[in-house]
């Protein structure tokens, strides 16, 4: 980790507010194999406004919920965060044995990848894909 600011990767970067960055880097660390490139200090209530975490090629922002700025906690909706993997079977069993809540298990879809759905500790839904593999 480094104060140095690295570079965004990917396309659109999603940056989540949460109830404990910390313990969601953690999580996002030991369930998906993230790499923490970024944390600012914590202000004095122990709180960060900014971890950067790169996972699967691409850049997750973090931060904790600042209601007195106009940033609550709110329940994530109306989204789902995808990864594509090349065992999906292996990566969507690790994150669900890290504390990942199966949501839709992993299985054949009729457009021809192995796909499956959980839900994070702190609400957010994932998804894991990878093209079925011909026998």
């Amino acid at each position: 980790m480094t104060n140095a600011h690295p570079p965004v990767l990917g396309g659109p970067c999603p940056y989540l507010s949460v109830s404990n960055a910390a313990k969601a880097a953690e999580f996002y660390v030991k369930a998906l194999g993230a790499k923490e490139v970024m944390r600012m200090p914590p202000d004095d209530k122990g709180r960060y406004m900014h971890i950067h975490l790169v996972i699967n090629g691409g850049s997750l922002m973090l931060a904790d919920v600042f209601p007195e700025h106009g940033h609550p906690l709110e329940k994530p909706a109306g989204f789902t965060l995808h990864l594509a993997v090349d065992d999906v079977d292996a990566a969507f069993n690790h994150a669900v044995k890290a504390g990942g809540e199966v949501v839709l298990p992993v299985q054949d879809m009729f457009w021809g990848d192995r796909y499956g759905q959980f839900r994070d500790p702190f609400g957010v839904l994932w998804s894991m894909g990878a093209p079925i593999k011909k026998a």
